[in-house]
């Protein structure tokens, strides 16, 4: 069984393996630590999760790099802002996103580079830039790379097919600029006052590293010059993938990605999101509400990864239910047999994982895994032939990264006018008036609670 994924580059379904057929080396773009992720940021790192797990399933070695942006124009605005040193505060955001992904169950990466850190291999990078004629330098101290340096610009957003805003190459000073804006971006950025204190030396003078020379350094540092696959949202596609790829290749004058993996926007109630509408949601958000960081799990693989999926709060309700069931199951099957799960245990759950294999279709996975579950579940629990299931599922869970933990427990006070009519209900059945207590259970369910008889009694739980 072997994971196919779409290549961003030549728009094609491709298989995936290693270049050197042993470890598959790829990068994904991290966050930038100057605030809470937020749902939607959460929506690109879940599926990269997915990816490196699926990958893991087949049976491949991975070699996982996820960065961590310390030292970009968001950092040092908002740290300059808060008063705050630039390391206090870049470190308090990333401990807040650890916490995050440790309770996404995001598999930590095996490396996660800092881009302050990897400043002197910036340095040198742009060094080789200038050496082969692809950047200059400005009066200021500056250094940019030069666009029309690099013929191929362009050829993984498809640049030359769109409407571009400027016939000339300007510089861009920004690290983030019009995305249909073929400019000439900062490698290094001359001190400037605002900056503080946040400077280094370098050959070209004070200054700290454009955003997108980052990256090039980082990947290339940890899994060489050329990586099996670099990831990231699609809102990277331009300017930044576009970037690292020219200056990387004009660099080594090798292919710097043999894939390219992007994940489509998140929306919520089919808007984009935004803090002024109201509905830029983050993970602290959703358990204030009472919801589970497995069931935002979930929702967020419940629609294919290249298409914009649309969030809302009655998703998670439904997820919530949806999990339920699965915990039925794996509680129906009892504990796996054996900690060596390969795919040979896979069994009734194989159209499962074959799913997950063609392009990441985790909604096509869960659908079939729900079909299962409905077969086996309606097999008499403590069937002996229920047991050799329950590798297989443990297998396609672990792929999925669904922990199944049961949602905390929330006592929610009983209101006196449904005690009243569970009261009611009661005194209906000692008569043995059935019409009546059906009528009384409906009521009592149309706002919101569920009545379980006992003899005598009854008990009410939310529903």
């Amino acid at each position: 069984m072997q994971l196919h994924l779409y290549d961003t580059f030549t728009r094609n379904v491709l298989p995936i393996a290693p270049e050197d057929g042993h470890k598959f080396r790829f990068y994904c773009c991290g966050p930038t630590v100057y605030g809470p992720a937020h749902i939607g940021n959460f929506r690109t790192f879940l599926i990269q999760d997915l990816f490196r797990r699926v990958l893991e399933m087949t049976g491949s070695q991975t070699l996982h790099v996820r960065n961590l942006t310390d030292v970009d124009d968001k950092t040092i605005r908002q740290s300059q802002a808060e008063g705050r040193t630039l390391t206090a505060f870049t470190q308090y955001w990333t401990e807040r996103f650890h916490a995050d992904c440790a309770a996404l169950n995001l598999l930590p990466p095996h490396v996660e580079p800092s881009a302050v850190v990897h400043i002197p291999e910036q340095i040198e990078l742009i060094e080789t830039l200038i050496k082969n004629g692809n950047a200059y330098r400005t009066d200021d101290g500056s250094v940019y790379f030069k666009v029309d340096s690099f013929a191929s610009y362009g050829a993984l957003s498809r640049l030359a097919e769109r409407s571009i805003t400027t016939d000339t190459v300007d510089r861009e000073q920004s690290d983030e600029y019009d995305r249909e804006s073929a400019a000439d971006f900062a490698l290094w950025k001359a001190r400037r006052p605002e900056d503080g204190e946040n400077f280094w030396a370098s050959p070209f003078g004070e200054g700290r590293p454009g955003w997108h020379i980052e990256c090039s350094a980082m990947a290339m540092k940890h899994l060489g010059e050329t990586l099996d696959l670099h990831s990231g949202g699609v809102d990277l596609i331009f300017p930044h993938h576009e970037n690292e790829i020219a200056q990387s290749e004009a660099a080594t004058g090798k292919t710097f990605a043999r894939h390219w993996f992007h994940v489509a926007h998140l929306l919520v109630d089919s808007r984009k999101m935004s803090k002024s509408l109201g509905n830029l949601y983050t993970l602290e958000d959703l358990v204030a509400r009472g919801h589970t960081a497995d069931e935002l799990r979930y929702v967020l693989l419940s629609g294919t990864y290249r298409q914009p999926l649309n969030f809302t709060l009655d998703s998670l309700s439904a997820a919530r239910k949806a999990l339920a069931r699965l915990r039925s199951l794996q509680q129906h099957l009892g504990t796996p047999s054996s900690e060596s799960l390969d795919l040979s245990a896979l069994g009734i759950f194989t159209p499962v994982a074959e799913a997950l294999c063609h392009d990441l279709n985790s909604p096509e996975a869960l659908g079939k895994l729900f079909t299962i579950a409905k077969t086996l579940l309606a097999i008499p629990a403590g069937d002996p032939s229920l047991a050799v299931h329950s590798n297989g599922l443990a297998i396609v869970l672990k792929a999925l990264g669904l922990t199944l933990l049961a949602p905390p427990v929330t006592e929610t006070p009983i209101p006196d006018e449904i005690i009243a009519l569970a009261e009611q209900r009661l005194a209906a059945r000692q008569s043995k008036n059935w019409a009546e207590s059906d009528r009384l259970r409906d009521e009592i369910a149309k706002a919101g609670w569920q009545i379980k008889d006992a003899a005598a009694s009854y008990e009410l739980s939310a529903l």
